[in-house]
């Protein structure tokens, strides 16, 4: 086969497109997110949206907030779900995986609590492809912080 004919995608294509398979596992009623957290160019955690371990799935009715009528971005103090990128981090910490200095691969960019879960963890870069509730005060912590952030555009 020609290098000519032969297309691979590039390092953050190939992330954001394993991204998107693994937001196939949320089981959000509302949304389906997911974080990827890459070090060295492989994959150390991943993580999707919905409700904590062991609970009723929120599309089986584990979260009355997200089963309710409460408009996009309200109620979200009663809403049990745990973001993709608090999932990530979690799964790494409960599998006694390190990710520090590492990247993070989002669909959609990050909230405020997750960029301080993010800085606390040690992640050192984000990339996201869609804009959530990405607020001046979520990207000026990241940047106060070093950790630099980036909006991923497909070709």
């Amino acid at each position: 086969m020609s290098t000519d004919t032969f297309a691979r995608p590039d390092w953050d294509t190939y992330f954001m497109n394993i991204a998107r398979v693994v937001a196939s596992r949320a089981n959000c009623r509302r949304r389906q997110v997911a974080a990827v957290i890459v070090r060295d160019r492989r994959i150390i955690s991943t993580g999707y949206n919905g409700t904590p371990r062991g609970a009723t799935n929120c599309f089986e009715g584990g979260c009355p907030r997200c089963a309710s009528d409460a408009p996009s971005g309200s109620e979200l103090g009663d809403c049990i779900c745990c973001h993709a990128e608090e999932n990530a981090i979690t799964q790494a910490a409960f599998h006694g995986i390190a990710v520090s200095g590492a990247m993070l691969y989002c669909t959609l960019s990050p909230c405020l609590l997750c960029a301080k879960m993010i800085i606390n963890a040690g992640i050192r870069e984000v990339v996201y492809e869609g804009s959530y509730s990405f607020n001046t005060q979520t990207r000026e912590l990241l940047a106060a912080v070093d950790v630099r952030c980036r909006q991923f555009q497909r070709d």
